[in-house]
């Protein structure tokens, strides 16, 4: 918790003049006092789609947020708040790897105001904003302050998909960022001849811009360069996986500790193994596959978003990959659900949709940046064709699991879940096992089960295109 000092003379440290100095690095340190808030932790996120900063506290923060151009950085004056030490342990988060952060600062930029200072890599499109305190299951959150770093440039996921696909490489998953350029010099962390030093100095310096409250991080469902074709007419098939949760949201956690965010993670890297070395034979001819990720790493993705990139890259299908949880240890067996277009099938199903449904929630979701319109159209396009289809794909795939496992019901459950609402894509969420079974739990972090699944899986998408080819047209979102 915080230590509360006596800052007039705690450490002998002119504050003035270390400031004026530039040497804002030497701040860390110098008090531990923080008046209306206590910091409960800071974490970091990096990815290639974005990095995450969050700083949890007991009550909220108050903030300014302020981007420089040049050379890149974003500050944001926290107020009413003195150093401590959860906020030193900040620097340290910052991994050499992080795509878009090189370094952080942090200062007492003036009385009751902490400056917090992200030297970043190249130029971005920041969000800031507040969370409110979510409590559910096994996640329990405080206030949150979250800084969001996404690119200003995003590439465009199908046509990297295709490029690849006829280089024959292996980089399944496209960043959504374009080369990193080597930083400044003069922006690395400790130097005295520092360009950052002025800006903690001077809070209306002229190269400051201020931050919008809000803009908008999801990326718009546009045209896209190509199609899911080759240029010599060859269609291939695109399979997205959706690895359930990430980042602030850990998902499930076991009774051993396991966190259902990191083991789908795992399974959905074996699946698409097996979907990029897989031809389908149809009447068409051998149509090679290509899987996508939504998300390829520990990094939080709303729900919103994992089917706006499913469209993005015109999959054929879409799998949204889970392990269950309930109150209770004795649940068994795996689930595979579609989506419904009225009540749920069951009393279950619609508390499980109800418990995937509250991710946003949990991971940080920046409202104020959504679309409201927009993503009510999205999600309330659902037809009745792409259920049919999606129970098709669910009913191959519960074929294929028994025979690896028991399932928890013998037939493919249906609810409003908000990931499978993709109107023109057959899409299922297959919850892998109850994570909350201690039996269970030692099977999904098994290497030889993940396989099994994965294999499973597999048989079950091939067994599906068997009997529903995929259309010889191409789509254009």
């Amino acid at each position: 918790m915080t230590q509360h000092h006596d800052d007039a003379g705690h450490h002998g440290i002119n504050r003035r003049s270390l400031l004026q100095g530039g040497t804002l690095a030497l701040l860390l340190g110098s008090a531990d006092i923080a008046w209306g808030a206590s910091i409960v932790a800071v974490r970091v996120w990096p990815a290639a789609a974005y990095t995450r900063v969050t700083i949890e506290s007991d009550t909220a923060l108050k903030t300014v947020p302020i981007f420089v151009a040049n050379p890149p950085r974003l500050a944001v004056d926290i107020e009413g708040i003195e150093l401590n030490p959860a906020l030193k342990e900040l620097v340290g988060k910052v991994r050499s790897d992080d795509p878009y952060i090189t370094g952080v600062r942090v200062g007492q930029f003036a009385n009751k105001t902490v400056r917090l200072v992200l030297d970043l890599r190249r130029m971005v499109k920041p969000q800031v904003f507040n969370l409110q305190p979510v409590k559910t299951g096994n996640t329990h959150y405080q206030h949150r302050l979250v800084l969001d770093l996404y690119p200003s440039e995003v590439a465009d996921p199908l046509e990297a998909l295709i490029t690849d696909k006829l280089n024959g490489g292996t980089t399944y998953n496209v960043p959504s960022m374009t080369a990193t350029p080597t930083p400044p010099p003069s922006s690395k962390l400790g130097m005295h001849a520092d360009p950052v030093g002025e800006l903690m100095v001077k809070p209306n310096a002229p190269s400051e811009l201020p931050v919008p409250a809000a803009s908008s991080a999801s990326v718009p469902i546009t045209t896209a360069a190509s199609v899911n074709q080759r240029p010599d007419g060859e269609r291939f098939i695109i399979v997205a996986l959706d690895p359930g949760h990430g980042g602030e949201d850990p998902g499930a956690i076991g009774p051993s500790g396991t966190r259902e965010k990191e083991v789908v993670l795992k399974i959905a890297h074996r699946l698409r193994d097996r979907i990029n070395s897989t031809v389908i034979k149809t009447k068409q001819g051998n149509l090679p596959m290509r899987a996508y990720l939504t998300r390829d790493a520990d990094y939080f993705v709303p729900l919103q978003q994992r089917v706006e990139k499913a469209r993005r890259v015109q999959a054929d299908l879409f799998i949204s990959i889970h392990a269950d949880a309930f109150q209770t240890p004795q649940a068994k067996g795996a689930s595979v659900f579609a989506l419904s277009d009225g009540a749920a099938s069951s009393a279950a199903a619609k508390w499980m949709a109800k418990q995937e449904n509250r991710a946003d929630l949990i991971g940080g979701l920046n409202i104020k940046s959504q679309d409201a319109a927009v993503q009510r159209a999205l999600l309330d396009m659902s037809t009745t064709a792409q259920i049919k289809d999606s129970l098709k794909l669910g009913n191959a795939m519960l074929g294929q699991i028994k025979q690896i496992g028991k399932l928890h019901k013998d037939r493919v459950e249906q609810a409003g879940f908000a990931v499978l609402k993709a109107p023109d894509i057959p899409s299922v969420l297959v919850e892998t096992a109850f994570i909350s079974n201690p039996t269970e739990e030692q099977r999904l972090v098994s290497p030889q089960y993940q396989n099994d699944l994965a294999d499973a899986l597999m048989k079950g998408i091939e067994r599906y295109f068997s009997r529903n080819p995929p259309l010889a047209k191409t789509r254009n979102t």
